[in-house]
């Protein structure tokens, strides 16, 4: 019980950790599994998806193309939303 309580509470953070920098210069791109598509990039701090595909490396190369021209960095999860790599493109 009291992993769940911990766990909950690190979500609360990520949550505001997203919060904080949605429609900012420093919000990332994700690479995550999505339900109907496959894989999506998502924009920290929104919740619908700026790219949907069947493939995780056009997913992949259209966060690293977003995070690039945005001088930010693209976070791609695998399959179970667990981080597997980041790139940075910040200054």
């Amino acid at each position: 019980m009291a992993d769940n309580h911990k766990n909950n509470g690190s979500n609360d953070e990520r949550d505001q950790y997203f919060k904080e920098r949605a429609g900012t210069d420093d919000a990332r791109f994700h690479v995550v599994p999505h339900d109907e598509e496959g894989w999506a990039v998502k924009t920290e701090g929104k919740d619908e998806p700026d790219f949907t595909t069947g493939s995780k490396s056009k997913a992949v190369e259209e966060a690293k193309r977003m995070a690039e021209e945005a001088g930010t960095m693209a976070i791609i999860h695998n399959e179970d939303g667990k981080i597997e790599d980041q790139v940075n493109y910040q200054e």
